[in-house]
């Protein structure tokens, strides 16, 4: 009524000040002393109090829908049921908020289980004691795949609601895939192998990929000196023609590589690397990409390897601190 009624003669929140004689700073600020003299406004109680929204987190997570990895709106099925209350899909969100809470993209991780954790550690522990001049006669080997626009590249666009038809503003539904394998060590890059379009690799083109690519780099970064070789223990490196033939040509190998550990393998760092160049240069097609591959890998220093190279360390003392519990659990 009063606001009504200060509109009607003329002495709206713009005027009043001006009309009643009083500086617009000092009214500002003789409102903002009374509101903090008597604390909040009254209002609409709030759906769910301060100590449900912190009861709704930690009694949550021991329920069926946990609401570490649930929706928005499964939370709010399931507090409607717990609090016995009608909630909407924002009363959930501000309650989220309110305790601090945020809604994260999760993460992409390798699962590991117990035994696969216990055996992270005992790597680690086994090779803790090892320098950095050891790990620098270890020559690193992994495969990875490339795809022309790969990764998130055109998930997001930014564009009218009438070019939604337009071609590039498209994301490629199936891109050709380029299946590489390569080599490094503190010395640099080795050799690189890139398999034919939408060929995975295997125990017969993973021999004939060691017979072509590891001797002769072998041969070339380390000549007479020690050389151990590492690779993960995917089903074409365990196969028993793979195991004969390392056999045969005296390959010292590091291991047993704990399983779906990539990230104790520095040249995940380095795949990560020469995708964010390859993805700079934009190849439209397998050909260009492929392209692409080979010269970004060349163009890969012997500083940055070296230094991937004595990362090692750091991962290991890692895993030393962060499984120990796991070992004595076990």
């Amino acid at each position: 009524m009063r606001a009504t009624h200060s509109k009607k003669v003329g002495t709206g929140s713009n005027k009043r000040p001006e009309k009643l004689n009083v500086h617009i700073r000092n009214s500002w600020r003789t409102n903002l002393q009374r509101i903090r003299s008597i604390g909040n406004m009254t209002g609409y109680k709030k759906s769910l109090s301060e100590w449900q929204c912190l009861s709704e987190v930690k009694m949550g997570r021991g329920s069926p829908i946990p609401p570490m990895n649930a929706t928005v709106m499964e939370i709010t099925t399931w507090a409607q049921e717990y609090f016995q209350k009608t909630l909407s899909v924002k009363t959930i969100h501000r309650a989220i908020r309110r305790c601090r809470l945020k809604l994260y993209r999760s993460k992409k991780k390798p699962y590991l289980n117990m035994i696969q954790k216990r055996r992270r550690f005992l790597w680690a522990k086994a090779h803790l004691k090892w320098t950095v001049a050891k790990w620098k006669t270890v020559l690193c080997s992994d495969e990875s795949k490339f795809q022309v626009l790969f990764g998130k590249l055109g998930r997001h666009v930014i564009r009218t609601k009438e070019d939604k038809d337009n071609p590039s503003c498209y994301q490629r539904s199936h891109p050709d895939t380029i299946h590489v394998w390569g080599c490094f060590s503190s010395k640099g890059v080795g050799s690189l192998t890139i398999l034919p379009k939408n060929t995975a690799m295997n125990k017969e083109w993973y021999q004939n990929t060691l017979q072509q690519q590891l001797l002769p780099t072998t041969q070339q970064q380390f000549g007479e000196e020690q050389c151990i070789f590492q690779h993960d223990g995917a089903p074409c490196h365990k196969a028993k023609v793979i195991t004969k033939w390392l056999g045969d040509q005296n390959v010292e190998i590091l291991g047993p590589w704990p399983g779906n550990s990539p990230d104790l393998n520095p040249i995940e760092n380095l795949w990560s690397i020469l995708k964010r160049r390859v993805d700079k240069q934009k190849p439209t097609n397998s050909d260009k990409l492929q392209e692409v591959i080979m010269k970004e890998w060349v163009a890969i220093s012997q500083d940055l390897a070296q230094k991937l190279i004595e990362s090692i360390s750091n991962r290991k003392t890692f895993e030393q601190d962060e499984d120990v519990q796991i070992v004595l659990i076990l």
